[in-house]
């Protein structure tokens, strides 16, 4: 069943294109990638199939293939089309903040970490590598643990510094737990690390743990 017998001013995708997407419910949203339906369903109902069975927009673009795919009409390209939507949206979020002082764009940052890291099923302690004006140069993920945490090595830490020529960074890691609360091991290598640096001339100007629905700073609590 497809939505070519809608009256054309009801089809998603002409009602995007002549009013924009702001108009679109989350099933229409998601018809308009969709395109086409199942035997019986338009793309509108299996839209609204898929918000039921993973709770809404986050749980659908944090699922796996095969949870994905198992919804009748979805298939390997439609879960491609939202990995690819993903991806797209955080290298825009990291454009905006490379172009700007991190410490001037303290929201964007974050939300940027949050995008990149929330569904993560693993523990990943990344670093933002900062030039002399605070400007990111490089994200890069350093370790990856389990779901209960990640190793951190300070050499490897310090020889990505001076890899990079960074003159400061920001320390970042998800709670898989979805809680952003810090827990005494984070803080006690919050300081190694910064006692590791220290010794390059490197600063350390926080460390942000990234849960489902916030990003808490260790710098904003004083626990640097």
């Amino acid at each position: 069943m497809t939505l070519t017998s809608w009256p054309l001013h009801e089809r998603p995708r002409e009602r995007l294109l002549n009013g924009g997407a702001k108009q679109l419910s989350d099933a229409e949203l998601l018809a308009v990638i969709l395109q086409n339906g199942t035997r019986g369903l338009t793309a509108v109902d299996v839209a609204r199939q898929l918000l039921i069975r993973h709770g809404g927009l986050n749980g659908i673009l944090s699922a796996r293939q095969v949870e994905l795919c198992a919804q009748p009409g979805v298939g390997k390209a439609t879960f491609a089309c939202f990995e690819a939507i993903q991806e797209i949206v955080q290298r825009q979020m990291l454009e905006s903040i490379r172009s700007k002082r991190v410490l001037t764009s303290s929201a964007e940052t974050r939300n940027y970490l949050r995008a990149k890291f929330r569904n993560c099923q693993n523990e990943i302690f990344s670093c933002l590598f900062l030039d002399n004006q605070h400007r990111v140069m490089k994200l890069e993920e350093l370790f990856q643990g389990t779901i209960d945490g990640a190793a951190v090595y300070p050499r490897e830490v310090v020889k990505r510094c001076l890899h990079f020529n960074a003159a400061a960074v920001i320390f970042a890691h998800n709670h898989p737990s979805g809680v952003a609360e810090p827990s005494q091991a984070d803080i006690a290598i919050t300081r190694k690390l910064m006692a590791a640096l220290q010794t390059i001339d490197v600063r350390v100007l926080d460390h942000l743990v990234i849960g489902d629905s916030c990003v808490v700073s260790l710098a904003e609590r004083d626990l640097l």
